[in-house]
């Protein structure tokens, strides 16, 4: 199918859901849902915002003006998975416990407000990486709409970019807590040592790039694109990251890609992991 057939194809599987909350976070693919949603379903949708420790406050402010441009119906609840000793000791099944949570509460959300589906905005290039939180999803019966119909991040930007939404090039994001090498616990202060660090690497100018804790050494991912910047700039990206509480700042020579901290799982923890 085309783009803009699998828009269409979109569109009716979430005429056909009848009513639906949606999962959203102000990303890109999230957006493209909800959007499509209120689309079709009108009143019949709702788009909850679930914020908690792990999520920016920036993402968070930016998630609530968005949904009010695009005359979204947010919600909003928070979560508290840093209190489940299960997510902090950080193990590989860390999202499963997180997005159970969070799936859970969604759902009684959606009892409350009579919608008949709880939908996640993960897409169809999310179904080959490591996502333990997949089987949270299965569990609570969450439907993916995208990811249903074909959709990949490629494809859901082209669509947001011809929708004209605001945050159609928005770099990926994704919770705090995968910037920590699984085995290292998940702390508060770790989290905000990381939320200060990125902020100021971000103030610096940079779009695309995560800033991984290892102890007390910063590994900053970089987009390739934008490596020669970065490099130039290292003098003045170190202090930052020392200045947010990190004793060394390294720069990765492979640059940002999603889930690296999954790169020392084997083929086999994969499997377990996420059926």
């Amino acid at each position: 199918m085309t783009t803009a057939e699998k828009y269409q194809a979109l569109l009716d599987r979430l005429e056909g859901l009848g009513s639906v909350l949606v999962a959203y976070s102000g990303g890109v693919d999230s957006t493209l849902l909800a959007f499509a949603a209120h689309a079709v379903l009108g009143e019949r949708t709702r788009a909850v915002l679930a914020t908690s420790d792990t999520y920016p406050d920036r993402e968070a402010v930016l998630a609530r003006e968005l949904g009010q441009h695009l005359g979204l119906s947010v919600l909003e609840v928070e979560t508290s998975e840093l209190a489940d000793p299960r997510f902090s000791a950080n193990n590989p099944d860390r999202c499963y416990h997180c997005k159970t949570e969070l799936f859970g509460l969604l759902q009684k959300v959606a009892n409350v407000e009579g919608l008949a589906y709880v939908a996640d905005g993960s897409n169809a290039d999310d179904l080959s990486d490591h996502r333990p939180g997949r089987r949270a999803a299965r569990e609570h019966e969450v439907v993916s709409p995208l990811a249903d119909v074909g959709l990949t991040k490629a494809e859901i930007r082209e669509l947001a970019k011809e929708l004209t939404l605001p945050n159609w090039d928005k770099p990926s994001m994704a919770c705090l807590a995968s910037r920590f090498p699984y085995g290292e616990p998940i702390t508060d202060e770790g989290i905000a040592r990381v939320a200060a660090a990125e902020n100021a690497v971000r103030e610096l100018g940079l779009a695309q790039f995560r800033v991984r804790a290892h102890g007390p050494v910063a590994r900053i991912e970089v987009a390739p694109n934008e490596l020669p910047a970065a490099w130039a700039s290292r003098d003045v990206i170190a202090a930052a990251v020392r200045g947010a509480g990190f004793a060394y700042a390294a720069l990765d020579l492979e640059g940002y890609r999603t889930g690296s901290m999954n790169e020392t799982l084997t083929a086999g923890d994969r499997e377990t992991l996420t059926n």
